[in-house]
């Protein structure tokens, strides 16, 4: 599959969000979401050396399915599938007791990077529809690891059916990879509108637009903190001068290389921007641990390591997720899928993770999601 890049599968300057905001810390409570039995799919084996994993159950079983993002009630995920018959990816909804699966969006164009609003009445996504039936194509250059940012990309609203469809943004350009804090509601999402892929924030009905970051080169899919204080994200850092006027000559052409991008952090009105990993691989999809302390995100450095080492460049495709203290201490691997595992997403309660894996796949190529228990 295509990693995405909120995929598939963000940074700095001034405000978002009033100083009058007040955040509340989050609290893990035995509700009725917590405790429920997950129906959907069928369990599988953890692969050896994942210890923080238990009771693995795979949710899909075919296609390209990926970014499995929780409901608030902790319920539902939310993610994007191509299968076999589909021209591009669309957004579906799974209910975890039944297994059930409703797709949301038009089955039209292209989406990708679904979220739940604050309380579950909505959902947030992007997608190309408006532009035309058929799906947009980018024209990769072949040269190194790619991801397409569709120009056509604007970010939506509907209700958990997939009706009543609003539109967001409205700017030519990429705009895409929207996700919510938890406490505010307010949204956080990449954008192109400036020249450049940064963060910016909005309400949840597309007004009050901020831009965050403001640095040379891709800022973007990033997550509020559970605490609503701190964002997570990916950023590019090249090498010299040359590569980033190279990234600049590939964005006009709606392509980023994710080569080197690291996790960084910084507060939500992207003051105190600090980088996490500087491991010089291609690292993205991270997510806060419940403690705001941690962060698990999806790495390729450890196959890079071994593809210096053996030569082979077939190692550079195996992504794993990772544990990281915020200070950049304490890596700790979690998955050792030798293929891709990526997206994590924790639970509202903390018991549980979804992420995306080719582990189990009816084919090569496949991904699928999975649901675990957390074992820290």
């Amino acid at each position: 599959m295509q990693t995405r890049c909120c995929l598939l599968p963000l940074l700095l300057i001034a405000a978002c969000g009033t100083t009058s905001e007040t955040y509340d810390t989050p609290q893990v409570t035995d509700t009725a979401a917590a405790v429920f039995t997950i129906g959907a799919g069928k369990p599988v084996d953890p692969l050896p050396g994942e210890k923080h994993l238990r009771n693995v159950r795979q949710l899909t079983f075919d296609g390209e399915n990926a970014e499995a993002y929780w409901s608030n009630d902790g319920t539902r995920l939310v993610f994007q599938r191509k299968s076999s018959a589909q021209d591009a990816d669309q957004i579906y909804v799974l209910d975890l007791r039944t297994g059930d699966t409703e797709r949301i969006s038009t089955g039209t164009g292209r989406t990708t990077c679904a979220y739940f609003t604050k309380g579950d009445r909505r959902i947030l996504f992007a997608s190309t529809h408006h532009t035309g039936d058929a799906p947009p194509v980018v024209k990769l250059t072949g040269r190194g690891y790619q991801w397409a940012v569709h120009r056509e990309y604007d970010i939506f609203s509907t209700d958990v059916h997939g009706g009543d469809m609003r539109q967001l943004t409205a700017t030519p350009g990429y705009d895409a990879e929207a996700t919510l804090c938890p406490q505010t509601g307010q949204v956080v999402f990449t954008s192109v509108r400036d020249g450049d892929l940064e963060l910016y924030t909005m309400n949840d009905d597309g007004s009050d637009v901020r831009r965050v970051t403001n640095r040379r080169g891709y800022d973007g899919g990033a997550f509020f903190s559970h605490d609503g204080r701190k964002l997570v994200l990916r950023s590019a850092f090249p090498q010299s001068d040359k590569e980033a006027d190279e990234d600049t000559q590939l964005l006009g052409q709606q392509i980023v290389r994710p080569s080197h991008m690291e996790i960084t952090v910084c507060n939500r009105d992207g003051s105190d921007f600090h980088q996490v990993t500087k491991n010089g691989a291609a690292n993205f999809a991270p997510y806060w641990l419940p403690d705001d302390k941690r962060i698990i995100f999806s790495s390729n450095f450890r196959g890079m390591e071994k593809m210096r080492e053996t030569g082979d460049h077939t190692q550079a495709r195996n992504f794993d997720l990772f544990l990281v203290n915020e200070d950049g201490s304490g890596i700790e691997q979690v998955t050792t899928c030798p293929e891709f595992d990526s997206f994590p997403m924790f639970s509202p309660d903390g018991r549980r993770i979804a992420f995306a894996s080719n582990r189990y796949g009816a084919k090569p190529g496949d991904t699928n999601i999975f649901v675990a228990e957390w074992v820290d």
